[in-house]
This record gives C-alpha cells, structure tokens and sequence, in this order.
C-alpha cells in the first residue's frame, strides 16, 4: 500500500510517499481503509523523535482517521467489516490502509461525512477529558482558552460553551478571532496587542479564570497563574509555544489554584470504558448539531510535507485533514 514514509527522524520534508506493509491482522484488531486522515501538531514532534511514543523506522505517521472496516481479527465482536469509523492510531493513518485495536474505534453516525470524523477523535477526546474530568468545568464558570482557532483551542471554546461557561478565547491575531466568536467565545484577546492578565483580570471583575485551558505553555502558561481564580483549575495540555513553563509554587499556594495535568492517550488506555461514555457523549452532542467540526484546509496523501508546514506556520484555524481515498 501507498503510505507517507518516515525512514530517519527530520523535519516534514523528509517524509517519502512510498509502498509499506502492514503487519499480520492481530486477533483483536481492525483494518481500516483510510478515506480521510487528521493532522495534529505531536505529527510534526514525532516524525522529528521529541515525541513520547517514537516508533520503529520505516513508519508512517498519522495519529487519526476515519474510514471503512475491511477485515476484523477473530476476537473483534464490536465492529464489522463495512463499518464506518473514526479510530485513534497512535500512528500510521497517512497511509491508504492502517492497522489499530478494536478498542480504538468508533462508529460514526450516518450524518458525518469522512472529513469531520479524520479530526474528530484526538481533539474532541482530549478536551472532553480536560474540561469535564480533569477541569471539573461547571455552568456559569469563566473558562480561558489559550490558541483558541487551533485544532483543540476551538474545541474547547465549543465544549466550554455547551457546558455552560462564559469563554474568553486568545489567538495571535485580529483575523483568527471572528471564528473564535462564531463557536461560542464570548470575548477574544489579542495576546499579541494585550496583556493576557490584565485583560482577563479586567473581564473577570478582578477575580480570573475559573478554568484555563493551556495547549501552549510558555509566556500564555506564565501568565495564566496571574490570572487565574480561587481554586481555579490550570489544565496542562502541550507546549505548542515550544517552551516548557515551569510553575513558581508561591503562586500555587496563594491563589488555592490546581495545576492539573491532561494525557488523554493515557486516561484511554487505563480507563477505555470511561472514555467510551466520553464519546458517546461527544457523539449525541454532534448527532444534535451541537458540535460542528471545522475543517479550514485538506491535503492529498503526497502532500503530507505542505500540510504539516501549514500547521506549523500557525495560520490554520480548526483541523487540517489528509484526504487519502
């Protein structure tokens, strides 16, 4: 099969389009044939080696997708050939066809097309775990959210909005905050004009966020523990900034804040019933038009290498998807 190629760790102009096999159906696996992929930003840490999981070489990379079953191990009694789907991969969904656990698939309704279940699990799971089980997110709370046009960031000015908080969201520029508003945000800040602290500090009457949600650490991590509430939550989510912020616990102590860490591929893996209610959830919420999955650009499966630059040039907005078949 064809699939986009990682043989040495580099950057995504090393990336080949070139024939992989895959392994022998495991009993309790799933084929999937891939129709559309999700891009995430840990694709762009891994193909490079800074990502935790470092898989062996050749391999392709791609931590999502969505498709149809075309062969199901002997053990597998959840799913069936045919099946449409969304799965998490760990990697190798930029390939006409990847290999993953049953336990990692979901069937997708009938009214969602291929393109908006490839970015749904990641980022929809990674927020839905954030703001209910480790933020704790309740109705009339002020939730920040840090990148907030991003893949996760617009997710979580969504779910926020549905669970009842008021969002205030933070993009790098003027023309990311009109989509910031569309889903649900109701104030934006500029970080790159104003102070994140002072601005929130001013919307919140003086009190801060209850809840922030933090993708990109760095300068936005530093300046959410001067504006964060009492026994507000700060969820610890990625450094997209590429700095790792460290915390001064004075600030901990006298603010009676929490700093909370969020690894939804862990939560997964040790509690995948738990997260299964997340997503049927998360689902209901889509099947009710609750959620509504933004896709700003799609790239072929040779174009890997553009899509990933896109991304990483941060002037995307929502997903960026891998239309494979």
């Amino acid at each position: 099969m064809k699939a986009m190629v990682c043989e040495a760790w580099g950057g995504p102009e090393s990336l080949a389009l070139k024939d992989l096999a895959l392994p022998a159906l495991g009993a309790k696996d799933v084929r999937i044939k891939v129709h559309v992929a999700g891009l995430n930003f840990p694709d762009t840490l891994m193909i490079t080696g800074k990502y935790q999981m470092k898989p062996a070489f050749p391999f392709a990379p791609g931590m999502e997708c969505a498709g149809e079953i075309i062969a199901v191990g002997e053990k597998v009694t959840d799913v069936k050939v045919g099946d449409r789907v969304m799965a998490t991969t760990g990697h190798g969904s930029f390939a006409e066809q990847v290999q993953c656990p049953a336990s990692n698939v979901f069937k997708i309704p009938a009214s969602m097309p291929y393109e908006a279940a490839a970015g749904f699990p990641i980022t929809y799971g990674t927020t839905y775990h954030a703001l209910v089980d480790r933020g704790r997110m309740k109705p009339g709370e002020v939730l920040l959210v840090h990148g907030a046009a991003g893949g996760v960031g617009l997710n979580a000015v969504e779910l926020g909005r549905e669970l009842g908080a008021t969002v205030i969201g933070t993009v790098g520029s003027d023309e990311k905050a009109a989509i910031v508003k569309e889903y649900g945000a109701a104030h934006v800040i500029n970080y790159s004009t104003e102070s994140i602290k002072d601005r929130v500090k001013e919307l919140t009457g003086g009190n801060g966020a209850d809840v922030i949600y933090d993708a990109v650490g760095g300068d936005a991590f530093d300046q959410s523990l001067r504006c964060i509430n009492w026994d507000g939550r700060l969820l610890v989510i990625g450094f997209a900034s590429g700095r790792i912020p460290e915390a001064p616990a004075n600030l901990a102590l006298i603010k009676g804040c929490s700093i909370v860490g969020v690894f939804w591929g862990a939560f997964a893996a040790r509690e995948p019933e738990k997260n299964r209610a997340n997503f049927a959830a998360l689902l209901a919420l889509y099947e009710h038009g609750k959620l509504k999955p933004h896709v700003s650009q799609s790239f072929a499966l040779d174009q890997v290498p553009q899509a990933m630059a896109a991304l990483l040039s941060r002037k995307t907005t929502g997903k960026v998807v891998i239309k494979v078949s």
